[in-house]
């Protein structure tokens, strides 16, 4: 049999090289013949109306070349595909791309030296679309190299204008349910890349960060919390204060009153000891004491921003450290945003996509986040 002709067969050309060695040309050739005979037309052809047996494989980003991760994921696939349409199923294989996202715009931005704050938003665009189609071109190499079976000539891609047209059709479906909506929640952010991070992107380590104790005066005590008290927060992001619109105390646990030469101040009962022995307080006296739900909707004042700071109550308020009341910005934390939707609180944000304080924040407007702690 001629190399490059197919009668009917799926025996390999005959060659003058053993199988055991010489690969690195041996394997080069498999792949062309398979490419000549278009193999994977054939075996869907030879299974077409057979029952369906569908792989749908998520989308590598098209911002690079292949590595190990793509290799074991294409090729465990291919195997499986290849087992289903070997037993006889009609299993297509349409391979496809991520061609949006911040992979895309990180390397762009890297490899084609460009300025993302001096570049127009379009032409942007224009620039990653270009370096994805690029990568398309490359990891397709790659795949069929690798010996991945599928439909090479007619993959799906993100850019295309009728794959955007449907996800835009979703989403007016979903806006026309009412499902959509617009509305502030503080969410993962890098300032960075100044772009949103999903769940999955966050890696945890250990961090020593910088811990303060700040004093919330008492406007209004509802008749328990005497006349020129204040409330102790402890936190260890000291930047979020300008966005304070409340301090968050547990409903069931024991509040004290404790009078320290003079000054009065208001934290839970059992976090006692351990703040007097921490600031040094020598000598103390109980005022009195009261469960936070008995001063829900207190007021305090802001300790440096013209603003009132409400008493809210809050399950996820714990003894496991500082003074039991805890300083809320519902702009920058999660339990924060949640506990403050059930009290109508302001979502304040003072900062921008680069992680400076905007002039919301008053004195520290135009300040690095971490440069304010």
């Amino acid at each position: 049999m001629a190399k490059g002709k197919y009668d009917g067969t799926l025996n390999l050309p005959q060659t003058e090289f053993p199988m055991r060695a010489n690969l690195p040309k041996r394997e080069p050739e498999i792949l062309k013949f398979w490419q000549d005979i278009d193999v994977y037309r054939l075996v869907q052809e030879k299974n077409q109306g057979r029952e369906k047996y569908i792989l749908h494989d998520g989308p590598p980003y098209a911002n690079g070349h292949i590595h190990l991760g793509h290799t074991l994921n294409k090729v465990l696939k291919d195997m499986i595909v290849k087992h289903r349409s070997m037993a006889g199923f009609d299993s297509p294989y349409v391979p496809g791309w991520d061609t949006h996202g911040l992979p895309i715009e990180q390397q762009a931005i890297k490899h084609l030296g460009i300025d993302r704050h001096k570049t127009d938003v379009l032409e942007f665009r224009h620039f990653c679309r270009d370096y994805a189609m690029k990568y398309v071109g490359i990891q397709r190499q790659e795949f069929e190299r690798l010996g991945v079976r599928g439909d090479w000539d007619n993959p799906y891609l993100t850019l295309k204008p009728q794959f955007e047209g449907i996800q835009i059709k979703v989403f007016g479906d979903m806006a026309n349910k009412g499902y959509i909506y617009k509305g502030m929640k503080p969410v993962y952010w890098c300032a960075d890349c100044e772009t949103a991070l999903a769940e999955a992107e966050i890696e945890y380590q250990d961090k020593v960060s910088p811990s303060i104790y700040v004093k919330f005066p008492v406007t209004e005590g509802k008749g328990i919390i005497p006349d020129g008290s204040a409330i102790i927060i402890w936190t260890t992001t000291p930047w979020t204060l300008p966005a304070n619109v409340a301090v968050c105390l547990h409903p069931k646990f024991t509040y004290v009153v404790v009078d320290v030469k003079g000054q009065k101040y208001v934290l839970a009962k059992e976090l006692l000891d351990n703040l007097a022995a921490e600031l040094g307080w020598s000598d103390y006296q109980m005022v009195n004491q009261f469960t936070g739900e008995q001063v829900d909707r207190a007021v305090c004042r802001h300790p440096f921003i013209h603003r009132d700071s409400l008493v809210i109550m809050g399950e996820h308020v714990t003894l496991e450290a500082g003074t039991g009341c805890v300083h809320t910005a519902p702009g920058h934390g999660e339990d924060d945003f949640y506990v403050g939707k059930i009290y109508g609180l302001e979502v304040i944000s003072p900062v921008d996509d680069r992680g400076v304080f905007t002039d919301e924040a008053g004195q520290f407007s135009g300040l690095y986040v971490h440069k304010v702690n």
